[in-house]
């Protein structure tokens, strides 16, 4: 069973920084895809970003060129940097990995926490 762990969050000042990370225990080179989304209570889950194996990353419109995603192939793991973190950023973080024909994985979730 592939699993998914999340760590990184935690409580941040407004503007301030985090990075999460996204261990996979196989190779992230077995998902198609890979993502980050988000659920801040009340709210639907919404997708941060969307990392395809090849061609270009997807940001929601509400992350970009605050957020970033990247990957180390070598430790399975994708991480998301978070930078000028605002209230609205908070939210339970969880990475998601997509496997054809319709496989997809979740991982148990990270919470961040935007607060002065």
């Amino acid at each position: 069973q592939v699993q998914l762990v999340e760590s990184g969050g935690g409580l941040v000042q407004p503007g301030g920084s985090l990075r999460l990370s996204c261990v996979a225990s196989e190779s992230i080179f077995s998902f198609n895809d890979m993502a980050w989304y988000r659920q801040a209570p009340g709210k639907q889950r919404e997708r941060v970003v969307l990392m395809p194996r090849t061609g270009s990353r997807v940001y929601a419109d509400s992350v970009k060129d605050r957020f970033t995603v990247s990957r180390d192939n070598f430790r399975n793991t994708v991480y998301l940097q978070m930078n000028s973190l605002r209230p609205e950023d908070a939210a339970v973080y969880y990475c998601n990995g997509h496997r054809l024909p319709n496989n997809t994985y979740w991982g148990q979730g990270t919470q961040v926490t935007v607060s002065s």
